[in-house]
């Protein structure tokens, strides 16, 4: 028999096999871990930037929507404490005549009405500062007619009341 000798080719070395699988293990890993630290890179510099915004809304703590006769919303009114200021915005085209003022008045649910301040502008909405602090025991708020620059803290306002509504204290 003729035998022709095949040309011999070395054995395949596993050592190499496992050498190569190694690598290319260690760049997966590698990269695995760099895309996980810029995922959470780019989650922390979101979250905070939420939370900036958060911080930054208006957080509404008691609400009163104020009522006329008929029963028709006619004035909304929220406080927001990290503000320290009501805002009140009118809901409906009533408007004090020139020799009057509309007062806003707490009423507590045992106690006599608190002013809080005179709705000195004609605009849709107004600003009036107060705190947390003013609207802790009152149960509604109202609104009075009264002459030209309003009446002193400890004077009791002229009745009946043009709008009144109850305060709601929302869970923030």
């Amino acid at each position: 028999m003729n035998e022709t000798a095949s040309p011999s080719r070395p054995p395949i070395s596993h050592a190499a096999w496992w050498r190569a699988a190694t690598i290319v293990c260690l760049l997966v890993m590698a990269f695995a871990t760099a895309t996980g630290v810029s995922m959470y890179e780019q989650f922390t510099a979101q979250i905070n930037q939420l939370q900036g915004k958060l911080q930054n809304i208006a957080q509404i703590k008691y609400i009163a929507v104020l009522l006329d006769e008929q029963q028709a919303a006619a004035l909304l009114v929220t406080l927001d404490p990290q503000d320290n200021a009501l805002q009140i915005q009118r809901l409906n085209s009533v408007s004090e005549g020139r020799e009057d003022t509309m007062q806003l008045w707490a009423l507590p649910a045992n106690g006599k009405p608190r002013s809080l301040g005179i709705l000195a502008s004609a605009g849709k909405t107004l600003r009036l500062a107060a705190n947390e602090k003013s609207l802790l025991d009152v149960q509604q708020l109202a609104i009075s007619v009264e002459s030209k620059g309003g009446i002193a803290e400890n004077a009791a306002p002229r009745l009946p009341y043009l709008f009144k509504g109850a305060v709601v204290q929302k869970a923030l």
